[in-house]
């Protein structure tokens, strides 16, 4: 439910990504900002047992991006950022809420590096409190001082819901053979892509933007959240594991149906598309060799190149979309540094 992971926008989530300080420096200002609020705002709540796991999920790390982001939405248009704060706050709620979901339904055991909430604390203790997390993201929103209120939780409930039908549309892609690739494309946008564009909106309109550039905002995040999934695509297959934080080939040995694989389905000679679809639902191959097979057929069919070419159609959206925001001078630079260090990154 939280993405092919934009830690991973992504986003900008589908893949839980690292991504180093030294890429995130522009942001660093308010990512501080809601680090610090974060602390200060710990549950103590009783019983314990309910908001402890919240309170353990929350502290093991990440780079808050998403709230990150929503301060910096706002601050393109307001300097006042600590008015958003409870916002972002619902954000990085919701999104950890989705990560203690997913981990049950993935049966995880760790997320980064420590043991998965319904591992340490029971799966029961998991569900509960990842519900508990839901309805504190509502009430942190409730706090936010603005006229808009009422539209900010429509947007952040038009958001839950396409999260989750996202999850579920990945879920599908699991056992169904004829996906296709705007089918992929919608997935990614819904599951990866909206959390970061509702993101930049909310901050904006608290910021005081109009709601023409708000929408601009969301369409610059839905778009590189989308880029950022093909970028993550692509390093699975193709990025150096020491780099990118995991072995290559991860998701071919999942067997997951990404714009590479659906590509090689869209324009592979028949008996080179069956090739790939029987080594997908091989039960008996070596990995090792799986992969290795599959990503000759990539490379065949210059997959990479293609997957790399829409990757930056999408970027190129969204940066079109950010430069006809009307926002204070020199503010936009911050994201347009944001999103070509996401699009250049070979981690």
């Amino acid at each position: 439910m939280g993405g092919r992971k934009l830690e991973s926008m992504v986003i900008f989530a589908p893949n839980q990504n690292y991504i180093p300080y030294q890429f995130m420096q522009n942001l660093h200002q308010f990512q501080v900002t809601f680090e610090s609020y974060l602390e200060n705002n710990k549950f103590k709540k009783s019983p314990r047992e309910l908001y402890e796991p919240s309170n353990y999920i929350l502290s093991l790390g990440g780079k808050r991006i998403r709230p990150a982001i929503l301060l910096a939405g706002h601050y393109l248009f307001d300097d006042e950022v600590q008015n958003s704060l409870p916002a972002a706050f619902a954000v990085e709620l919701f999104h950890n809420f989705s990560l203690v979901h997913d981990d049950i339904m993935d049966a995880a055991p760790l997320r980064r590096g420590q043991p998965t909430v319904h591992n340490k604390f029971g799966l029961n203790s998991g569900i509960l409190s990842g519900d508990a997390m839901l309805v504190l993201a509502y009430e942190s929103l409730l706090q936010t001082e603005s006229s808009q209120i009422v539209h900010l939780i429509k947007l952040f409930n038009q958001m839950a819901l396409q999260v989750c039908e996202g999850q579920q549309l990945d879920m599908n892609f699991e056992t169904r053979q004829n996906v296709s690739i705007e089918e992929y494309l919608r997935m990614i946008e819904l599951k990866t892509a909206v959390l970061v564009a509702v993101a930049l909106e909310i901050g904006a309109l608290i910021g005081g933007a109009k709601k023409e550039d708000a929408k601009l905002l969301y369409e610059f995040g839905r778009n590189l959240g989308i880029a950022f999934q093909l970028q993550d695509d692509i390093l699975d297959a193709f990025g150096d594991p020491k780099k990118f934080g995991k072995k290559t080939g991860g998701d071919i040995a999942q067997n997951k149906k990404t714009y590479l694989y659906l590509k090689v389905l869209e324009i592979a000679p028949t008996a080179m598309a069956e090739k790939l679809k029987a080594l997908y639902t091989s039960q008996s191959m070596d990995e090792a060799d799986k992969i290795r097979a599959v990503l000759e057929i990539f490379e065949q069919l210059n997959i990479k190149k293609l997957t790399e070419e829409k990757k930056e159609e999408f970027w190129k959206y969204s940066i079109q979309a950010l430069e006809s925001v009307n926002a204070l001078p020199g503010r936009k630079s911050m994201l347009e540094k944001f999103a070509s260090a996401l699009m250049n990154r070979d981690f």
